[in-house]
């Protein structure tokens, strides 16, 4: 009895003192006591979207999400200014596969499989934003590796990739295993770079403007090889090595003899076997430490067939003149190391004007804010 009422004195002090306010609070949620962060960093909760997966921010606020195996395209905003999304709008259903999400001057852009959609003045119509405009509609219509990140590059073209239609294959259309660009409009379509197996996150470098990507690694050669990889293409036309070469080195063996790898552009950081890197930023904010300034975030989704799970965290690749020198967590714990039980798939990373980290989860179907406190 004495120490149920401590407790209860106890939490009337620590309201009536306001311990936290508003902007400080920690969303409690199960799910994240087994997150792991640097000192002085704490994860929160800051949305609820089913299947998040890419985003993208707009000046006023308006966080967009993508979908891969629903058909839906979100929107979600913190009108408050509690670090926590109070409002959502579900913007369309019926879509396939709308994994990507970009916004430029107003509207709204959506990738599916075979097209580019496009929302117009989407932030005066959340409530009703009708019926999309095609931008463009003539990608393939596979659908093994035909989700797509789509994002707006610094001269202001539209950057679509077109992932390998298979695990390993040799296409003979160009338009597979590649990154493309284009006009807003949908015109002027062209090839960036081809080599790419698979990239579902791209993003420039803060200063040299440089295309840096994650790409996937093929499947069935064992599991540790081959690494997935991260790239950089600061000039168009660059050849990645798909379905040739893996991590820089490694020859494939049913294509491996047709080119040898040194043909190829290497990777500026080979990741862990399997572990699915998508969503990258370089870290351009004030909130967190200096030692991450201009320096890379990527979220590494997880294996799905090695024989002990890799990835389901966050990673830190820190450059030094243009070139990756380290690579290590950043956040991880999605993945129970000892059980192999998984609670949660990073995809994607944003950083907001606060210099705050979002992270979108597909699993969990929730997006986590990132902060730093010291």
């Amino acid at each position: 009895m004495i120490r149920f009422k401590f407790s209860v004195l106890a939490l009337a002090f620590m309201v009536m003192i306001g311990c936290n306010s508003a902007k400080d609070q920690v969303v409690s949620d199960p799910s994240l006591s087994a997150i792991k962060l640097p000192p002085g960093f704490s994860i929160n909760i800051y949305a609820d979207v089913d299947n998040a997966r890419s985003m993208a921010l707009s000046p006023s606020g308006v966080l967009y999400v993508g979908n891969r195996k629903g058909d839906k395209v979100y929107a979600v905003k913190d009108t408050n200014g509690d670090f926590i999304a109070d409002k959502k709008w579900v913007l369309d259903s019926g879509l396939q596969m709308p994994n990507g999400v970009a916004f430029k001057d107003g509207d709204l852009y959506v990738a599916e499989v075979s097209r580019i959609i496009k929302f117009t003045d989407i932030e005066n119509k959340l409530d009703n934003p009708g019926e999309p405009a095609v931008v463009y509609d003539k990608f393939p219509t596979e659908t093994h590796h035909g989700w797509k990140y789509i994002a707006f590059g610094p001269e202001g073209k539209l950057y679509v990739p077109v992932g390998a239609p298979c695990n390993i294959c040799e296409s003979e259309d160009p338009i597979f295993a590649a990154i493309h660009r284009m006009n807003a409009d949908g015109t002027g379509l062209e090839l960036f770079a081809s080599g790419v197996r698979n990239t579902v996150g791209f993003t420039w470098h803060p200063e040299t403007k440089d295309l840096w990507f994650t790409d996937n690694g093929r499947d069935m050669l064992g599991d540790d090889i081959p690494p997935c990889e991260l790239n950089s293409a600061p000039t168009q036309g660059m050849n990645f090595g798909y379905p040739y070469c893996h991590g820089g080195t490694i020859k494939d063996p049913e294509f491996g003899d047709k080119h040898a790898c040194d043909e190829f552009v290497k990777p500026m950081q080979n990741l862990g076997a399997h572990v699915a890197p998508l969503g990258l930023k370089f870290y351009t904010g004030d909130m967190f430490p200096a030692e991450y300034k201009n320096q890379i975030i990527l979220a590494e989704h997880g294996s799905w067939n090695r024989a002990k799970k890799s990835g389901y965290r966050l990673s830190l690749v820190k450059l030094k003149d243009g070139k990756a020198i380290s690579y290590e967590p950043f956040a991880s714990g999605w993945l129970d190391e000892a059980t192999q039980a998984v609670s949660g798939r990073p995809v994607d990373v944003l950083q907001m004007p606060d210099g705050s980290l979002l992270v979108s989860d597909d699993q969990a179907g929730k997006i986590y804010r990132i902060s730093y406190k010291g």
